[in-house]
């Protein structure tokens, strides 16, 4: 939030309520009481509290002395700092910042209904159709997510100002993405989710989690009486039905579970999907099998919360193209083309089987793998592609600090040499973009993953435009016009 963004209208909290909700001690003057908080020393407005939050390379408490000059009037911090203001001094600020937050803010997340949508893949998809089909009930939504810009889940206090904002321009609903990284680093602390749904868990993030268990872990505190009491879980997945199973061993918690077993008479098509559910026949926008399983999370969630079918099937009618999730690209060309943020094993899978599904040709997939993240993924990536697609081109995704040509190298190490004659290279991305499109027939789809909404591309220290759709559309220009 920057010093232009509106105001929480909301009464000054007393620094003894915070300490008290943060359960931390106050060095100084407890007489007087703040209006916001923040842990980034820039966003700092007049009587605020900076919270000194301790990273992985930066430590929060070597801007207290600039985030008072610039107005806090209190911090929140580990141990005393020799500066005079307030303190409140907790064990870890990082914890419990959220929590600080929603004091401040009037607890938000009691005055609207916020849903939490965790997991590996379909999080902004089922989050966006949660939010389609509660606005076409006329309901007031905001989402929160990969498409909202920054980190997926905002820090703790940007959250808990978010929540508030709303709630005081009278928004019903937030749907929202919880990452595992979240949950780990305490950013929904505070929060009260109305329900909490569970999409499904692949091979990612494993360079901060190490190891599955660790990001089954995180995942799984979303789904504790301390955020939720009510659970939505895609039972299809394996670590949805260990989900479930540890649900069914705590109290206070009403888990709905959905899936295949959900759907009946799915037809598949290149613009539309549709189904049978509950005996009604459901359709909508949205292309592949996964998102059929995705919008039927969606509408269990919705059926919770007390909707109707009717509302749902509408609402599911009606839903629009997520930026970057299967978004076709038709600039009049005879074949498919189809921009997608799968960057893990198990999405790269789906989005190679819904191209399978809407073509009658080839599937030609176009991938890479980021850098400076989850280095072991990228053998496996590279096996997925080379026997889910007829042809692939691997390519440089953002490589950040890292080679682009090591990167390959080690996607192409997955690849079974028997389909290395189905697979070319070239780290240059819109240069394998073009292969791609160039060869394309009539009938034929052409995947691009891994970017998906991103609009720049990672490349050592310098960040460059690069849109995927963009770039297609470019291209599909050019061939057109050479032809």
């Amino acid at each position: 939030m920057q010093a232009s963004d509106p105001d929480v209208h909301l009464p000054a909290c007393p620094l003894t309520l915070v300490a008290q909700r943060v359960d931390g001690s106050i060095i100084g003057s407890p007489d007087m009481a703040v209006s916001g908080i923040t842990h980034d020393s820039t966003s700092v407005r007049d009587g605020w509290l900076f919270a000194c939050i301790r990273g992985a390379s930066v430590d929060g408490h070597r801007y207290a002395n600039a985030a008072v000059k610039a107005g806090a009037s209190a911090l929140l911090v580990d141990h005393h700092l020799d500066i005079d203001v307030p303190q409140i001094v907790v064990d870890d600020v990082r914890s419990v910042v959220g929590h600080g937050a929603a004091e401040i803010y009037g607890n938000p997340s009691l005055k609207l209904k916020v849903l939490g949508v965790t997991g590996t893949n379909g999080k902004t998809s089922v989050v966006h159709l949660i939010s389609d089909i509660l606005r076409s009930t006329g309901a007031t939504v905001e989402t929160i997510g990969t498409l909202s810009g920054g980190r997926t889940t905002p820090e703790g206090s940007d959250l808990q100002r978010n929540l508030a904002l709303w709630a005081q321009q009278d928004v019903q609903y937030v749907a929202m993405e919880v990452s595992s990284h979240a949950l780990d680093l305490h950013r929904v602390a505070g929060t009260r989710f109305a329900a909490a749904v569970f999409t499904n868990l692949g091979i990612d993030h494993l360079d901060f989690h190490q190891d599955m268990e660790a990001y089954f872990d995180a995942k799984a505190k979303l789904f504790t009486p301390l955020y939720t009491d009510m659970a939505v879980v895609n039972v299809d997945d394996q670590y949805g039905r260990k989900l479930l199973e540890r649900i069914e061993l705590l109290d206070g918690i009403e888990a709905t579970a959905y899936g295949q077993f959900d759907v009946d008479d799915v037809v598949l098509g290149a613009g539309q999907s549709s189904w049978t559910w509950n005996g009604r026949q459901v359709s909508m926008p949205l292309v592949g099998s996964h998102n059929v399983i995705n919008a039927v999370g969606a509408a269990k969630t919705v059926s919770a919360l007390g909707f109707d079918s009717d509302d749902i099937i509408g609402g599911l009618a009606t839903a629009s193209p997520v930026r970057g999730r299967f978004e076709t690209v038709d600039s009049g060309q005879p074949f498919l083309v189809a921009v997608d943020y799968a960057h893990t094993p198990d999405a790269l899978q789906a989005l190679s089987d819904a191209g399978r599904e809407v073509a009658a040709g080839r599937v030609i997939l176009v991938f890479g793998c980021g850098g400076d993240r989850d280095k072991d993924k990228r053998p496996e990536m590279g096996s997925v592609a080379s026997q889910s697609a007829d042809f692939v081109v691997v390519t440089s995704d953002n490589p950040r600090s890292e080679s682009p040509e090591a990167i390959i190298d080690q996607v192409v190490s997955g690849i079974d040499g028997t389909r290395l004659d189905h697979c070319v290279v070239d780290a240059d991305r819109r240069a394998a973009i073009g292969i791609a499109l160039g060869m394309a027939d009539r009938g034929d789809i052409v995947l691009i993953a891994g970017k998906g909404h991103e609009t720049t591309q990672v490349v050592g220290d310098e960040t460059l435009e690069f849109d995927d759709v963009l770039v297609v559309e470019e291209i599909l220009s050019n061939l057109k016009a050479n032809r």
